[in-house]
């Protein structure tokens, strides 16, 4: 298991795009007596000589880092996500602690599974549907009769991109799913417009910050325009966004939440590589700080057992 590996003892920071968030990382992990490398997990790779697995990071000779941190897994084919993602695997196999780990980054990017774990768990996510067919509109034909509307969603999408919102059978059948795949989710009636979601970063099990997006649009992503506010917090936001993050087995995780015209709350998504730009712009906090601070209690207690699995 790559015994006679050396430890290096900067750590990684994956990411391809380091900007803000990459720079408020390196500093704060300076401040602790962290040195940071970033790199894409596309310039890694793997081998298995003599018997024995190896892992190779651009300027760490052969050795591994005392940690990674991950900010960003990029896209691309199938086999080259796969393989960006062993390499996570690989790391916390080989006994580095990864924060957040392949198995976490699996279980947030593919949305059905997300959906999955939060439903198996008795978390309140809407109604949804996963499929590779295109004829079977019919399925919804109940929910148009009542004028209710479906959410159309990439099931590997961010920041709002290619949402859209379904409201009779002739719409359905139109429409090209991203991928092939359709992950349709019945859509959450809320006041407005103005229309409003809320972010909660969860870190290391906890709720610590929230902020509400608000838009004159029902997609309320910072991404798409929406306009990002301080809001406090609540007992039941921070118990449902913590479940949420819990049932992915998850560091750090950003919870969508929604809340209907009845006042019922909603989980839309969990994001496994959450951007906190916004987060901290809005509540004046320092989220990077707490961040790292969780990820070196990480680095002292080591691989976990969800890390491994």
């Amino acid at each position: 298991m790559n015994e006679s590996a050396e430890r290096d003892p900067r750590v990684v920071l994956f990411t391809d795009d380091p900007g803000w968030h990459g720079r408020m990382l390196v500093r704060a992990l300076a401040a602790r007596g962290l040195e940071a490398v970033t790199l894409s997990l596309k310039s890694c790779y793997l081998a298995i000589t003599g018997g024995v697995p190896r892992l190779f990071l651009p300027g760490f000779n052969g050795a591994l880092p005392r940690g990674a941190f991950v900010r960003g897994v990029p896209g691309g084919s199938l086999e080259e996500v796969v393989l960006r993602l062993d390499v996570l695997h690989w790391l916390a196999q080989l006994g580095v602690p990864v924060f957040n780990s392949g198995r976490a980054i699996e279980r947030t990017v593919d949305k059905a599974m997300t959906s999955f774990r939060l439903a198996l768990h008795g978390l309140a996510t809407p109604r949804t549907w996963v499929s590779e067919w295109a004829d079977r509109a019919d399925t919804f034909s109940s929910l148009f009769a009542d004028q209710r509307s479906i959410v159309l969603k990439p099931l590997f999408g961010s920041q709002g991109e290619g949402i859209l919102r379904i409201d009779s059978t002739a719409e359905l059948t139109a429409v090209t799913p991203v991928g092939g795949v359709f992950y349709a989710q019945e859509y959450v009636a809320r006041s407005g417009p103005p229309f409003s979601d809320w972010r909660v970063l969860v870190i290391a099990g906890r709720a610590e910050f929230a902020m509400e997006r608000r838009s004159t649009h029902w997609i309320t992503n910072r991404a798409l325009g929406a306009d990002c506010v301080s809001t406090a917090l609540t007992l039941e936001m921070a118990a449902l966004a913590e479940a949420a993050a819990a049932a992915l087995d998850i560091d750090y995780a950003g919870v969508d939440l929604m809340r209907d015209v009845h006042g019922r709350w909603w989980i839309g998504e969990v994001n496994g590589v959450p951007a906190w730009w916004g987060l901290a712009r809005a509540t004046g906090l320092d989220v990077t700080a707490r961040l790292v601070d969780a990820f070196c209690a990480k680095l002292e207690r080591g691989c976990s057992v969800g890390d491994l699995a």
